[in-house]
C-alpha cells in the first residue's frame, strides 16, 4: 500500500497550508468573537483555487478528488474549524448535481460555485426530519412547466448568506422515487431566511432556518429532470462524510500543537511541563489518536475517489467520520487539561476548539447514526472479520 501523496495532493495541501497561516490564523479568534462570515477567507480560497477541488474540470473545478479536499480541510481546520466547513460547502451543495444532474445543469449550477462567483447551501434537514430523511415534509407540486415548493429547512450551514440552494422535497411521484432535488437562486420570490441560529461554536459559518413559501421554479431546476429518490442525498452525504472527519483531524492537530508549545514554556516543579510524565502521556495519547483518525479519514477519501461510497463500502466512511470527530472532542479536552486554568480562558484558542469540536459529532449524521450504519454492515456481512 502506497502512503505517499501525489504531486497534486502535495500542491493543494501546501496551498491550503499557506492560506491557513497567512489569512486564517490571524483572524480566527476575531471571527469566533464577532460571529461574522469571514469573506476574506472565502476570497483567499478563491485566489488559491481551493473552492472547486472535487468539482468537474469542464465547469471550472479542479477535479482533484476527495483526498485533495480532505487534505486542504485538515490544514485550515488547524486554526479555525469554520474555515474547513467553508471549503466543504463548495462540494456539499453541488455533489448531487455532479452525480445526477444534466451537463447543462452542471454548467449552470456547479460552475459558478466552483469558480467562487457565488456561495451555495445544501437544504435537507427539517424541524421534524434530520437523520430521518424519509420523513421529509417539504413538498413540490407540479403546475404546468413549473414546480411549487413549500416547506421549511433548518440548521442549514451557510444558508443565511447563500446565493443558491439545493433543496430536497417530496413530489407526487410514486414512492420511493418521490424525493427530488431542486436548485434555485435565493432571490426567488417566496424564499426567505426566517432566522439565524445562535451557536455554541463554528460561528464563522452561519446556520439558520430557510422557508420556502410556494416558491416557483422551472422544471429544468429539478436535478436530472426527474425525482432521484433517497439515493440523491445519501450519495452526496456519503461522498463527503470523510471530510467531516478531516475537520476533526485538523482541529485536533491544531489543539495538540498549541498545548505542546505551551507545555514547553510553562514551568512547574522545577522544569517545563514537558518534563512531567503525566503530560508526556497525554501528548502521546493525543498523537496516537490523531494518527489513527487521519489514516481512517485518508482511507475514506481514497474509497470515495475510487467510486466506492455505496452501501457495500459506506460503513467505512461512517467509521472514519465517527472516530475522527469523537477523537477531536477527546483531544481538545485533553489540550485544555494540559493548560489547566489557562485552557479555560478565551485568551487561548483551546476553548474555541473545544466548542467547535462538539459540532462535528452531530453534522452529516450523528455518531449514533454512524454506528447504526456500521452495525448494519456487520449484520448484513458487508463488514466481515472471519
Amino acid at each position: 500500500m502506497d502512503f505517499a501523496l501525489s504531486e497534486e495532493h502535495t500542491l493543494i495541501r501546501d496551498s491550503a497550508r499557506r492560506v491557513a497561516r497567512e489569512v486564517i490564523a490571524p483572524r480566527a479568534a476575531e471571527v469566533d468573537r464577532t460571529a461574522e462570515y469571514p469573506e476574506d477567507y472565502f476570497q483567499a480560497f478563491k485566489r488559491a483555487d481551493l473552492l472547486g477541488i472535487t468539482l468537474p474540470r469542464e465547469v471550472g473545478g479542479a477535479d482533484a478528488g476527495l483526498m485533495s479536499l480532505g487534505l486542504a480541510i485538515e490544514e485550515v481546520a488547524k486554526f479555525d474549524c469554520s474555515a474547513g466547513l467553508m471549503l466543504l460547502l463548495s462540494s456539499l451543495p453541488t455533489h448531487t448535481i455532479k452525480f445526477f444532474g444534466t451537463p447543462d445543469q452542471q454548467e449552470r449550477f456547479i460552475g459558478p460555485v466552483a469558480r467562487g462567483e457565488i456561495k451555495a447551501a445544501f437544504c435537507l434537514t427539517e424541524p421534524d426530519a434530520g437523520s430521518d430523511v424519509a420523513n421529509l415534509q417539504t413538498r413540490a407540486e407540479r403546475d404546468g412547466d413549473e414546480w411549487v415548493i413549500t416547506g421549511q429547512k433548518q440548521y442549514i450551514s451557510g444558508g443565511p448568506n447563500a446565493d443558491q440552494v439545493i433543496v430536497f422535497a417530496k413530489t407526487d411521484y410514486p414512492d420511493p422515487r418521490s424525493l427530488a432535488a431542486f436548485v434555485l437562486p435565493t432571490t426567488t420570490p417566496g424564499f426567505e431566511v426566517t432566522s439565524i441560529d445562535r451557536k455554541m461554536g463554528v460561528r464563522g459559518v452561519p446556520t439558520g432556518v430557510l422557508t420556502f413559501d410556494r416558491v416557483r421554479v422551472p422544471h429544468d431546476a429539478m436535478v436530472g429532470g426527474e425525482p432521484i429518490g433517497m439515493k440523491g442525498p445519501l450519495a452526496t452525504l456519503n461522498s463527503l462524510r470523510p471530510t467531516v472527519g478531516a475537520r476533526g483531524v485538523g482541529l485536533a492537530e491544531g489543539a495538540t500543537e498549541y498545548a505542546l508549545n505551551y507545555a514547553r514554556e510553562r514551568r512547574a516543579f522545577g522544569g517545563p511541563l514537558t518534563d512531567l510524565q503525566a503530560i508526556q502521556f497525554k501528548l502521546a495519547n493525543m498523537a496516537i489518536e490523531i494518527e489513527a483518525a487521519r489514516l481512517l479519514v485518508l482511507q475514506g477519501c481514497w474509497l470515495v475517489d475510487q467510486g466506492r461510497f455505496g452501501p457495500a463500502d459506506g460503513h467505512m466512511l461512517s467509521v472514519a467520520k465517527a472516530f475522527a470527530t469523537e477523537m477531536s472532542n477527546r483531544v481538545a479536552s485533553e489540550a485544555i487539561q494540559i493548560l489547566g486554568g489557562q485552557g479555560y480562558m478565551e485568551d487561548h484558542p483551546l476553548e474555541r476548539h473545544y466548542r467547535d469540536a462538539r459540532q462535528l459529532m452531530i453534522v452529516e449524521g450523528t455518531s449514533e447514526i454512524q454506528r447504526t450504519i456500521i452495525a448494519r454492515a456487520l449484520i448484513d456481512r458487508h463488514l466481515v472479520y472471519a
